[in-house]
């Protein structure tokens, strides 16, 4: 049976183990057949197919049915050939491994007393099956043509029944097959809430009867108003009178009785949305278990760390009754027993150390855990020696990371962030506890697979705090909505550093990348519906832009959407997973309204830009044009060239995009669609000469034409860059007598259509 607890089956008959044993495993090898049937290379399912035949044998073999043990031995037998000759199951063939299923499920349904004579009746069937199993397919396929339809086998009708399964016995299980565990005044609230939720909906019946009632007496007025109509020609003004005095008298009727029923629906929906509210209150209690039962075992952790070094630390936990998801409490073991072990070694010192610097011998160590503004809040802290940056600043400067001029203009919360790298560590030594390679990585992913976020606060000789905030429950998730080409996208708010509205002049542009500053940092614009692939609801922006700021400091990006539509609680539906994995989605919802929204995998999005941004392909915002742009390509590694030949063109209507060097050239050049390429020939990585090569045995690329701009003027250079498959050759100081706009011209035309 499905569950991994405790099961109470000693109650139960050798015959009735025999058939819920048979209606699990053929639930398997029905599910497997018919996967195989649709796509026969699919091998994945024969192992389980084999298993699930195996058990039966096995199975039957102990409850005594002979037929049931040749059935499944012949059926294992089968997948075990295929999974050899790795040739996939014939269609044939699966029709009688079907028949096998029945039979299978039909003799475990068969009394103890009545299995020799079913067995006797089901023979011929019964070797038959057996036989075309093993038999080769031309044979298989002649028996098929020759021989009638069978007919469904069952257990017969005079077979006593087999008992109904016990209800008693039934292990509740979630969607893994985890055994629930739910306190039962929980379950009675439940129970309670909805019956009360049934008894409330019948309501709506009379409601309904009302507004029938309305309907008839709105009939009733449009009848009395064209009688007037078919009277007021020839009426006395008495008559006329009374008529409408009838019609107003009836219209007030009207209006009062539509004001009540609307009360009454102002009623209604509010007892609907407070019993809705405590329905879902109690259903997340359920789910909820204290923040204590997830850390039971770490303050002796915390102790047995603590003494193999030499240590002397205390650890505090506030919070213990926080009620946490059960889900989120599971995955959050593992990294808060590495922040634990990490503020033993790393951040607590030595207690003569401790005792130099003024402070207790021995360290303390706070675990806290509260719900703030609707996200669970975990703090661990320490009175420590706080982290050493300019540590962290020597670590990244001696593995290469970045530059070492980088390195130094980095800022404390930038160097901090590198933390968080797999294997990153400023530990030299390797020890039980630490310089292992197991960083803080293991605290962002788990916190990024459940839309959390984690920030560090430090000063040294005082001590450091790990923040951590996590959704309250997996199955809700508060969520900024935007229209993107049209359709609505959902965003996790804990992902959204802010959002904004801007006037076309606060977007600058440089290197032909466009760019907001945010506080003191450029970021980086994006339009959404590119990124997810859609076509743009309109050719440009127009007015201000609607900017969601995604990321954190780095790797921040503003990604530009049609419209926001308001900030929302939406419960996750998770995507078919035979859809696999949804660039950019990690999962949907319904809006209020019925409709559906996907949820933004903010990380994929992330990823997603960075490759676009690498290849030079991010698409510009634009106001709305009227004609189509020439698009260029400048491939340069000198900043000062790019920017010039950049500005040059764009100031002629070009649409300009840039590449660093020969080798960003390429991957740009192969991933976009230029009218023309601008290029430098002493460059790093690629120079420009085979760059053009490249470009020229290219079969998309090599009508594209092609300019080499390069401080070598000397008439070998020239001539070696025209024979790569340039079309001009120009020197750097073509730019201030329009040479090279003139070529541009010449290759393309003017910069619009």
């Amino acid at each position: 049976m499905t569950g991994s607890g405790p099961e109470d089956l000693s109650g139960f008959s050798l015959s009735e183990l025999f058939r819920i044993e048979t209606e699990n495993q053929t639930v398997v090898l029905t599910e497997g057949l018919l996967a195989l049937e649709a796509d026969s290379s699919d091998s994945r399912w024969l192992e389980g197919l084999m298993r699930a035949a195996h058990s039966l044998k096995g199975a039957s073999r102990i409850a005594d049915r002979e037929s049931g043990v040749k059935i499944a031995h012949a059926m294992e037998d089968c997948f075990v050939r295929a999974q050899k000759e790795q040739k996939g199951i014939e269609s044939e063939r699966i029709e009688r491994l079907l028949q096998g299923v029945d039979i299978l499920t039909a003799i475990s349904r068969v009394a103890d007393a009545d299995v020799a004579q079913w067995e006797i009746d089901h023979q011929a069937q019964i070797d038959s099956i057996i036989q075309s199993l093993s038999a080769p397919l031309d044979e298989l396929r002649a028996r098929r043509d020759a021989a009638p339809a069978a007919a469904p086998v069952s257990a017969a009708s005079d077979a006593p029944a087999a008992p109904a399964e016990d209800e008693g016995a039934r292990v509740r299980t979630d969607a893994a097959g985890r055994t629930v565990r739910v306190r039962a005044d929980s379950l009675n609230r439940l129970l309670g809430f909805a019956a009360e939720s049934m008894v409330g909906s019948r309501w709506l019946d009379r409601f309904s009867e009302a507004f029938h009632g309305l309907s008839r007496l709105h009939e009733k007025l449009a009848e009395s108003i064209e009688h007037l109509r078919e009277i007021s020609a020839g009426a006395a003004a008495g008559h006329l009178d009374s008529q409408l005095t009838a019609i107003i008298d009836k219209d007030v009727e009207f209006a009062t009785a539509l004001r009540e029923r609307f009360l009454d629906l102002d009623r209604f929906n509010r007892r609907t949305v407070d019993l809705s509210t405590r329905l879902y209150q109690e259903v997340l209690a359920s789910r909820m278990r204290p923040f204590s039962d997830g850390i039971e075992g770490m303050p002796r952790m915390v102790r047995d760390t603590a003494r193999s070094l030499g240590k002397e630390v205390a650890l505090e936990v506030v919070g213990r009754s926080t009620t946490v998801d059960r889900d989120i409490l599971e995955k959050l073991e593992a990294p808060l027993a590495h922040l634990l072990r990490n503020a033993v070694d790393h951040g607590i010192e030595a207690p003569d150390e401790r005792l130099r610097r003024g402070k207790a011998s021995q360290g303390t160590i706070r675990m806290e855990a509260r719900h703030s503004a609707g996200m669970l809040l975990i703090v661990v802290s320490d009175d420590g020696g706080g982290i050493d940056t300019e540590a962290i600043r020597s670590k990244i400067i001696s593995r290469a990371l970045i530059t070492s001029e980088a390195a130094l203009r980095m800022s404390e919360p930038e160097l901090l962030e590198f933390l968080f790298l797999p294997a990153f560590t400023t530990k030299d030594a390797v020890s039980e506890v630490s310089g292992r390679g197991v960083g803080l990585d293991v605290v962002k992913t788990m916190l990024r697979e459940v839309g959390g976020i984690v920030r560090i606060a430090s000063t040294i000789h005082v001590g450091t705090e790990f923040q951590l905030q996590l959704p309250l429950t997996l199955s809700v998730l508060r969520t900024l909505v935007a229209e993107i080409a049209g359709e609505a996208y959902a965003f996790p708010l804990s992902r959204i550093e802010r959002v904004l509205r801007l006037p076309a002049d606060a977007i600058e542009s440089l290197e032909g990348r466009q760019h907001i500053t945010v506080g003191e940092q450029q970021v980086g614009l994006v339009i959404a519906s590119q990124l997810l692939e859609l076509e743009p609801a309109g050719a440009g922006q127009s007015g201000d832009a609607s900017v969601i700021v995604l990321g954190e400091r780095k790797e921040r990006y503003g990604l530009v959407v049609d419209r926001f539509l308001g900030e929302k609680e939406l419960v996750i539906r998770p995507l078919d997973p035979l859809l696999g994995k949804i660039k950019d989605i990690s999962a949907a919802a319904l809006l209020e309204d019925g409709s559906p929204v996907l949820i933004i995998d903010t990380d994929d999005l992330i990823r997603s830009i960075e490759n676009l941004a690498a290849v030079g392909r991010l698409s510009q915002v634009t106001r709305n044009e009227a004609v189509k742009q020439k698009s260029v390509l400048v491939v340069d590694d000198s900043l000062t060239v790019r920017e010039l030949e950049r500005k040059l063109l764009d100031s002629h209507g070009y649409r300009v995009e840039v590449a660093v060097d020969g080798a960003d050239g390429w991957n740009a050049a192969r991933a976009g669609s230029y009218d023309l390429i601008v290029t430098d020939v002493d460059m790093p990585r690629l120079d420009g000469i085979e760059l053009v090569k490249r470009i020229r045995g290219d079969a998309r690329l090599k009508i594209t034409p092609v300019i080499i701009v390069s401080y070598k003027d000397r008439e070998e250079d020239r001539q070696r860059g025209l024979e790569a498959g340039a079309d001009y050759y120009l020197t750097k100081g073509s730019f201030q007598d329009d040479s090279l706009l003139r070529a541009v011209a010449d290759l393309i035309g003017e910069a619009a259509d």
